[in-house]
């Protein structure tokens, strides 16, 4: 019997499903160490939980070590330390290496979490990424944009899931971000090269330092042109077919560039570019499972429960590559304008045409206020074994479903 301890800070429901599918391995014992209090853990997710340890801070590594050592009292000595959510990755490392639990290491940690000494270390081992600078002070911003150029990508070091992200297209975009956010030595901002193409996901399982599997996702469009434009609907689609040759050139560098970075075991979330002269340039990597629905999607791809793969290979450090058998992709429903829902038009006609090829939604409900982040009010997953078929279901959700907003007086 393996015991593990899940630090899950909110139990919010995408991080619900690992920790409920980790829970429920036959031949696992779970611990979950949360800021939630026992008594609010759903009852759905609680029955299968070995113990409860509730801290203040859950990316604090000496909250986290303390709380490991209380499960440990409880359960039997914690062999295991995980969490799916990029912020944890750093704190998750500091706590094994405290406490003598196998795991990615501090340094690797860092390499995936701070954005700019990842970009050093890819560029060191000839990786292709967007030139970049950490800026101190507004001189080295534009220092930074007369050697590159506009466009440019500002966004802080440590940022998850395109937060705080922006593109500046011009001196006057630079001087407001720099007036709005002025870096300092003790706050630093990033600055990059904005890569022009076609922008996917290179999702891949890491044993022992080599690739065992992977999976490419398209995002249509980009994700910073979905920020820039809170009225479009978005895609991302998971194609079946891998070998298409607009897919070749990560074969090589995303693996290359897991080697640099030190990843040896693990699953991780990389977004890389295909430039229009058909070059590749690495954006960013995560080690943690993908968000926008895209686990689940690997799921609905392969036809298994890829939150429970995860889990396992995490935990009991067993992986078997599954087979891809479908194409799959999500449409992100987003109102135009602010305030809350007023009504969502387009649903029972979508539902007419291509409902046999739902298998997941969260419609946007009247009332509902706006969304924060750029996944949008709602969301529609489909699946089909061909990729043609979902991507035309895709292009009709977003054409078909529009979502009416109204101003809260």
């Amino acid at each position: 019997m393996a015991v593990a301890a899940f630090v899950a800070p909110y139990l919010m429901p995408a991080t619900v499903r690992f920790v409920a599918a980790a829970a429920q391995i036959p031949d696992v014992r779970l611990g979950v160490i949360t800021t939630v209090p026992a008594e609010h853990v759903p009852p759905e997710l609680a029955r299968h939980l070995a113990a409860h340890w509730r801290v203040d801070d859950p990316l604090d590594p000496r909250q986290i070590v303390e709380a490991t050592q209380g499960l440990s009292g409880q359960i039997g000595r914690v062999e295991r330390l995980v969490g799916a959510l990029e912020q944890l990755q750093v704190p998750l490392a500091y706590a094994r290496e405290a406490l003598g639990i196998p795991g990615m290491d501090v340094e690797t940690a860092f390499n995936v979490r701070d954005k700019s000494r990842m970009k050093q270390v890819l560029r060191a081992a000839g990786v292709p990424c967007a030139r970049h600078q950490l800026v101190t002070d507004p001189a080295d911003a534009l220092a930074f944009a007369d050697a590159v150029g506009f466009p440019l990508v500002a966004k802080p070091p440590a940022g998850a899931g395109a937060q705080a992200t922006y593109r500046l297209d011009d001196a006057a975009a630079l001087r407001s971000w720099l007036a709005t956010a002025p870096p300092r030595a003790d706050a630093p901002g990033l600055l990059e090269e904005f890569l022009v193409g076609d922008e996917h996901t290179f999702d891949s399982v890491t044993i022992g330092g080599r690739t065992v599997w992977a999976s490419i996702s398209d995002y249509v469009p980009p994700p910073l042109d979905v920020l820039r434009n809170p009225w479009i609907q978005w895609t991302v689609l998971l194609p079946r077919e891998l070998d298409d040759p607009r897919y070749d050139g990560i074969a090589g560098i995303g693996p290359a560039a897991l080697r640099a970075l030190g990843v040896r075991d693990g699953l991780t979330h990389m977004e890389w570019f295909r430039r229009p002269d058909g070059s590749v340039a690495v954006s960013e990597v995560g080690a943690r499972p993908p968000g926008a629905q895209i686990s689940s999607m690997l799921g609905y791809v392969h036809d298994v429960d890829f939150y429970r793969l995860w889990t396992e290979l995490v935990i009991l450090d067993r992986f078997d590559p599954p087979e891809r058998r479908y194409a799959a992709g999500t449409a992100y429903l987003r109102g135009q304008g602010r305030g809350r829902v007023r009504a969502v038009h387009g649903v029972d006609e979508l539902q007419r045409r291509i409902g046999h090829l739902v298998v997941e939604a969260r419609l946007p409900e009247p009332g509902q206020p706006a969304a924060s982040g750029y996944e949008g009010e709602g969301y529609v997953t489909v699946r089909h074994p061909e990729t043609d078929v979902v991507r035309d279901a895709l292009r009709q959700i977003v054409e078909g479903i529009r979502i009416e907003m109204v101003e809260v007086q």
